[in-house]
């Protein structure tokens, strides 16, 4: 690599002008973010993105499930680019920085290439994954799973919202419907950056996660049926009362996971009551739960231990409990070679770093089942994300995209 492309930095006033020029598309009063993936707010950062992309050279095209791809050309264009992106959607209260700093780390590294008058040999590829949330549409991370299989397209179309609305109608209501065919564009390797999402670099003072595995994720969606009867009439004996019921049930999952644990954790992220009223038993709720471990026996024996205790729970409080599985993702082992090349350049800029986790799922996880893939990790503020308080540095964030520049330019190549 040459002198000019090994001292390389990004420009961090660069990036973190970016992060909060992007932050308005969907700002909350309290400093969030609301952009629900496929909504008029992510067509707005979407056009910024497209544009900005464009600004910088880049050959902008969208796939069917609105994914979007921006080429940076290489001296070679018969190899396959190196890939490196993330999201822009967020979740109903969401922050600045999950997601979108992956974006537009990727953004700033082609940007800075083009500063420096950089050739890369293989070309790179910017990739704006469209879903990764799945607060709007299920499964989450949907663009990259139908990417590499898991779901056909005409699948992942047909899905609706709480309010009826399909992917494939959301997708014409931004004019995000591209033309490419979904798996066209192929990589030799994804690379993400991402904030942690947790409290273990911040807790070790360190800059840099190197990110070696993912947890594995199940997802279910539940009800309890009851009997719904009045609240001042009917003795609390005789009641079948569906709340009560999945209460019970929430923290004997509680004490499931903490059983099984510590590499094991379990929410229930939803429970919507049929026909509230105040005076009425609840007769039916409606519920997810989200189960997730890096060990993937750990999952089995969670998904084991959950239905037992719902077929016991429903026998002793005369309720119905129906769980089913909706979505499936085996723990995540993230290519050793592409993993070795972030440690290096965390370690060659100088960073302090330690190999990491990830707790969350991410697009990378999905695209390291049929190409080499790894993560970069950054710190945020007392490990808070998914909620509006999220927060990130502006040096730790330069040093992300620092790291992802230089393991890029060790998998793409310099041009001589």
């Amino acid at each position: 690599m040459s002198r000019a492309a090994t001292n390389l930095q990004i420009d961090s006033a660069r990036l973190w002008d970016s992060i909060h020029e992007t932050a308005k598309f969907g700002a909350t009063p309290k400093g969030g973010v609301r952009r629900l993936t496929l909504s008029q707010e992510d067509k707005q950062v979407r056009d910024w993105f497209r544009k900005a992309c464009e600004d910088a050279g880049l050959e902008v095209h969208v796939d069917t499930l609105g994914s979007m791809f921006a080429l940076r050309k290489g001296r070679d264009m018969s190899k396959p680019p190196v890939g490196l992106g993330s999201h822009l959607d967020t979740q109903p209260t969401g922050g600045k920085f999950d997601g979108i700093l992956g974006t537009l780390g990727a953004l700033e590294v082609i940007r800075t290439l083009n500063d420096a008058g950089i050739e890369t040999d293989a070309p790179l590829c910017i990739v704006n994954w469209t879903n990764e949330e799945g607060s709007r549409f299920a499964p989450a991370m949907m663009a990259s799973a139908a990417y590499v299989g898991d779901f056909t397209v005409e699948d992942i179309l047909s899905r609706k919202d709480a309010e009826g609305v399909t992917v494939g109608e959301a997708l014409d209501g931004i004019g995000y419907r591209g033309a490419t065919a979904v798996g066209t564009q192929r990589f030799s390797g994804f690379v993400e950056l991402h904030i942690e999402q947790g409290p273990i670099l911040e807790a070790e003072n360190k800059t840099i996660g190197v990110v070696d595995h993912g947890q594995g994720v199940f997802w279910y969606d539940g009800k309890v049926t009851g009997f719904e009867s009045h609240a001042g009439s009917t003795p609390m004996p005789l009641r079948r009362d569906a709340l009560l019921a999945l209460s019970e049930f929430a923290l004997t999952l509680e004490q499931i996971a903490i059983r099984l644990g510590p590499n094991a954790v379990a929410t229930i992220g939803e429970a919507v009551i049929a026909n509230p009223s105040r005076n009425v038993i609840p007769g039916e709720i409606a519920f997810t739960i989200d189960c997730r471990s890096a060990n993937a026996d750990t999952l089995e024996a969670l998904d084991a231990s959950l239905r037992a205790a719902a077929s016991e729970i429903s026998k002793k409080r005369r309720v119905e409990i129906a769980i089913d599985q909706v979505w499936r993702k085996p723990p995540t082992h993230f290519d050793p070679r592409l993993v070795d090349a972030v440690e290096r350049a965390a370690g060659s800029l100088g960073y302090s770093h330690r190999r990491i986790t990830s707790g969350a799922g991410h697009d990378a996880c999905n695209l390291n089942t049929i190409m080499p893939a790894a993560m970069v990790f950054v710190p945020c503020k007392d490990g808070i994300s998914h909620n509006e308080l999220e927060d990130a540095t502006q040096s730790d964030c330069a040093a992300g995209a620092n790291v992802l520049l230089h393991t890029v330019l060790s998998l793409a190549g310099v041009a001589s």
